[in-house]
């Protein structure tokens, strides 16, 4: 746990401008991306989000967290993620069309990854040594945020990705303390099932086996089963 968070000091003492720069040209992108959704502001933020995932691998894994166990498997994860949406400004896969059923989920998933250093700070850390806008879990919530945004079209590879991540965080929360993790393994819930029943209703008058109806209840029991998950790992902390 001491690396752990040794590490994470080191990180932010080191890249902090960097972490400013990134993340106000996050907030740039995603404001044009709602004003003005040209194809040319759309794949600028597919290149940010390759960016990004780039950022982790590299940056946050294999320079300052070279230390940690297992620490090129996590690097190798982002940079799939970095490639996935590399791919996607490709093909052009995922078309950014804005969904606006889900406005207020999303505008607290955007929240989440500036009241991670909020809740590091609530809790008694101090910077470099808390957690920070430009981290795994931040961009990780950040990208759930802009895909429920847009989910119209979008990579479900990269949804499935991020949601297996935001289940790692179950043990994190405990193994590193970290409670701040709760914020993306909570949001893993409904994003999953929001994301696949977006998936299903766009195919309920298809002919599928299994159907689609089905799948929908499958998922709904997936969620629920998740959420029980949930619950039961925020129990065991607080009677810790």
């Amino acid at each position: 746990m001491e690396t752990f968070w040794n590490t994470i000091a080191e990180y932010n003492r080191g890249t902090w401008i960097a972490q400013c720069i990134i993340t106000l040209t996050g907030i740039v992108l995603t404001i044009l991306l709602y004003r003005r959704p040209t194809m040319g502001v759309k794949r600028t933020m597919k290149a940010y989000m390759v960016f990004v995932n780039g950022w982790i691998a590299a940056v946050y894994y294999m320079i300052y967290g070279g230390i940690r166990s297992y620490h090129y498997i996590l690097a190798i994860f982002w940079g799939i993620l970095a490639l996935i949406w590399l791919w996607d400004l490709w093909t052009n896969y995922t078309t950014f069309e804005r969904n606006r059923r889900y406005s207020y989920l999303v505008a607290v998933l955007y929240a989440m990854p500036f009241l991670y250093p909020l809740l590091s700070w609530v809790r008694g850390m101090e910077f470099p040594m808390m957690t920070t806008t430009v981290m795994p879990c931040s961009v990780a919530v950040f990208t759930i945020g802009l895909l429920l945004g847009f989910s119209r079209k979008v990579n479900l590879l990269i949804i499935l990705f991020i949601c297996h991540w935001a289940l790692i965080s179950f043990s994190k929360i405990y193994v590193y303390h970290i409670p701040e993790d709760v914020l993306l393994a909570a949001s893993t819930v409904p994003a999953i099932y929001l994301f696949f029943k977006n998936y299903f209703d766009q195919n309920l008058h298809k002919e599928t086996k299994p159907s689609a109806r089905f799948m929908n209840g499958f998922l709904i029991t997936i969620c629920v089963i998740i959420g029980i998950a949930l619950s039961l790992t925020l129990m065991n902390g607080l009677i810790r």
